[in-house]
């Protein structure tokens, strides 16, 4: 009988063993998931601040956060509309101050996600007296996650 329990008590062993694995593997996996997740929520709501928050004094460094958080059509469309939006911007002396109030994830798969925002953002024009202008933003975002990091790839405005 005791010839019996070694081998059965090994064979259980290597079975927890193996179930401690697999359930370290099956925990590191999700939390990896999860992280995305967060990745995701964090650039499409950064990429929104981006977009929103613009001064005629700081537009350059303004617009170079804008496509340092985008990536392939989108960045091609800013870097297309960099020139005249820095040039209004100064012209026009203007100031806007932008607030994300929600990011939500609607899909992700491997490499590509897509992210709903919610942001406002209040618009001034230094040395006026025309009245602040509130806008509302609901924005759909498509992100590729580029050599790690998460870009936004189309921010098209939904209602």
């Amino acid at each position: 009988m005791s010839r019996m329990v070694v081998p059965v008590l090994a064979v259980l062993a290597a079975l927890l063993a193996a179930a401690a694995v697999w359930l370290g593997v099956q925990e590191r996996d999700a939390q990896a998931r999860a992280d995305d997740r967060q990745a995701v929520l964090r650039a499409a709501g950064t990429h929104a601040m981006n977009l929103l928050s613009l001064h005629h004094e700081t537009v350059d460094s303004d617009v170079h956060r804008i496509l340092t958080s985008s990536t392939g059509a989108a960045r091609a469309a800013y870097e297309a509309a960099a020139d005249e939006m820095m040039r209004t911007t100064r012209k026009n002396k203007v100031i806007q101050e932008g607030v994300v109030r929600a990011a939500g994830l609607e899909s992700i798969s491997g490499d590509t996600a897509r992210a709903l925002v919610v942001a406002d953002v209040v618009i001034r024009w230094d040395g006026s007296d025309d009245a602040p202008q509130e806008r509302f933003y609901r924005w759909r975002m498509d992100l590729a996650k580029v050599q790690g990091v998460w870009l936004v790839s189309k921010a098209e405005q939904v209602t």
